[in-house]
């Protein structure tokens, strides 16, 4: 492949890595905003922050995830969504690996739910995993932000 055909191929990627990390924020978002007291509970579940200050985030997390989404999906201000998706991402994987490494069973609430599960019901090596794959995603999104279909021309 000649270096002309992969600078064509980038922004098609950067509009598919878009619409996959604004689509993924955007469903974790609106699944949680209508039901704020699972999203309250589910951050509580961690059992890292106070109570009040859990209770805060899960109230506001799922619309930082919304309005994340959007930005990515609609190509407005690219490169500090990406970051800002990126870094909860980030945020997450330290969530979920500390839920892990401390024995809790829970659910990480990233799709709603959240809360306490039975042993066997973990997912934390698969959400580890795909959250990883995001923040790889943003990554790619903050070194190329200009894509197809973007407002940010």
């Amino acid at each position: 492949m000649s270096d002309f055909s992969i600078k064509g191929l980038l922004p098609w990627l950067t509009l598919i890595s878009r619409l996959i990390l604004g689509g993924v924020l955007l469903a974790a978002g609106l699944l949680k905003v209508t039901h704020p007291a699972k999203s309250a509970m589910a951050v509580r579940a961690y059992e890292v922050l106070p109570v009040t200050f859990a209770n805060f985030l899960g109230y506001a997390l799922p619309w930082i995830e919304v309005g994340i989404a959007l930005l990515l999906i609609l190509g407005v201000a690219v490169k500090s969504a990406a970051l800002s998706g990126g870094f909860l991402m980030f945020l997450f994987i330290v969530a979920i690996a500390q839920a892990w490494a401390r024995g809790l069973t829970i659910d990480c609430g990233c799709f709603g739910g959240g809360g306490q599960v039975a042993k066997g019901e973990t997912k934390y090596l698969e959400e580890i995993l795909r959250d990883t794959g995001l923040v790889l995603l943003a990554l790619y999104l903050m070194k190329f932000p200009r894509g197809k279909f973007s407002l940010d021309r």
